[in-house]
Parts: C-alpha cells; sequence; structure tokens
C-alpha cells in the first residue's frame, strides 16, 4: 500500500495542499477529480519529491516505510512511477535511449540494446505508437497525445508497484484514449493506480474503485464511480 497520511505542500511560500489522506493498494484504481488550481499536479509532484513543492506536514507510507523525504531517484527505485501532466522535453536524447537507460537504472542491470529494441517495437505496437517515435528526441515536437502515449509505454516498461498518472488522458483522441484506458486498466491488475482528470471521458472505459474531489487543497468528497457521474452533470460548484 502506498499511504498519503495528512499531507501538507508548500509552494512559492503558500500552502497548496492542506491535510490530504488518501490510501492507494495494488490491484486498484483511484480517480482524483477537480477543477483547475486545485492542487492536483502539486499533490503528486509533492508525493515524488519535486524540489518546487515543501512538505511541511505528514507523511508517506510505502509498505508502512515512511519515505516522505526520500529523494525522487530513489522513490521511482522503490517502484513509484509519475506520468506529469507537462512532460519536459530532452533534446537530443533518443526515446529509446532514454527508456533503454531508465530500465537499466530501474533494475540496476545493463539491458543488451537488440533485445531492448525488440521488445520495445512490440510494446509500441500494442500501443498504436508509430516505431519511428523511438529515434525521436524525448517530448520534443511532439503533440500532446504523442506525449500521452510516451507516459503509456513508460508504465509498461518501468512496471512500477504505484503510478501517479497526472491527467494522462489530455490531448488524445477516441482511439488513443481507449488504447491507454486499456493499458492502465490491465496494469492496474498488479500495481496500484493513482489516476488525476478533469473529466469523465477516460472513466467511460475504466471503472475506478474510490472517486475523491479535490478542491481548495483539500478532499471534499469520495464516493464511487457514480460521483463522477454526478459531477459530469452538476460540475464542482456543489464541492465546497
Amino acid at each position: 500500500m502506498l499511504e498519503i497520511k495528512d499531507l501538507h505542500i508548500v509552494a512559492d511560500g503558500k500552502e497548496i495542499i492542506r491535510g490530504v489522506s488518501l490510501r492507494i493498494q495494488k490491484g486498484r484504481i483511484v480517480a482524483l477529480m477537480g477543477p483547475n488550481g486545485s492542487g492536483k499536479s502539486s499533490l503528486v509532484n509533492g508525493i515524488m519529491g519535486h524540489p518546487h513543492y515543501a512538505i511541511t506536514q505528514g507523511h508517506i507510507l510505502l509498505h508502512d516505510k515512511d519515505i516522505t523525504h526520500m529523494p525522487p531517484h530513489e522513490k521511482a527505485r522503490n517502484g513509484i512511477f509519475l506520468s506529469m501532466q507537462h512532460a519536459p522535453a530532452l533534446p537530443g536524447i533518443t526515446v529509446s535511449s532514454f527508456l533503454r537507460n531508465a530500465c537499466s537504472a530501474l533494475t540496476g542491470k545493463t539491458l543488451p540494446v537488440l533485445s531492448f529494441q525488440n521488445m520495445l517495437e512490440i510494446e509500441m505496437k500494442k500501443l498504436g505508437i508509430d516505431i519511428e517515435m523511438a529515434g525521436r528526441h524525448v517530448n520534443e515536437g511532439f503533440s500532446g497525445g504523442e506525449k500521452k502515449r510516451l507516459d503509456a509505454l513508460q508504465l509498461v516498461l518501468f512496471k512500477p508497484q504505484f503510478a501517479l498518472l497526472d491527467e494522462t488522458d489530455a490531448g488524445l483522441d477516441i482511439d488513443a484514449l481507449k488504447i491507454v484506458a486499456e493499458t492502465i486498466k490491465q496494469a492496474s491488475a498488479v500495481m496500484g493506480i493513482l489516476l488525476i482528470t478533469h473529466y469523465t471521458r477516460i472513466l467511460n472505459y475504466l471503472t475506478p474503485d474510490e472517486v475523491h474531489v479535490l478542491q481548495d487543497g483539500i478532499i471534499t468528497r469520495s464516493g464511487g464511480k457514480e460521483l463522477a457521474e454526478e459531477i459530469e452533470k452538476q460540475g464542482y460548484k456543489n464541492e465546497r
């Protein structure tokens, strides 16, 4: 279990997250919804250890071990994966090279180039990603949909214990959305997933075990998929 207990996060001298508690268990999908500016991205960036977001109170527990202030690369090695809302471009680094080196860093094993390339092409094909992307520089000139497909590819290759997916449905057309949703569904069989989304369209293809609403840095409501459907109809105006 990945457990967030009474977490408070400050950025630029302002408290963004004001006492959030969540439990993410293996085999379950937890959806976190909320309007723009509610603190959803700040929460997952703070959990992962982004230096811009300071945890001032509360704890992050991984299998009952306190990892609150563990460096981001150590959290990754311990099985936590973050798909960022706005992933940066890495000029000069190809997708293939990035993924192979990341997998090697996570496993502690050097992966042979040819066998990794073969595995990569198989997984790219499953996700409907053009093989030529492997030779492009990471996220440089990528469309929003291409970035999100690359996130899904990382999820498959890195095999984390817990995945924090920040608006992984953004920028996807309907066909790509179905593929990414199916990838998340299959991954949830072996890992815990925190899925951040504004809208319910990805939830048309996934059934979350829990839905939470975040507003002004606190969780205001919790429920099942029916809560997401209610928000789709009524918006967030009644959540405060």
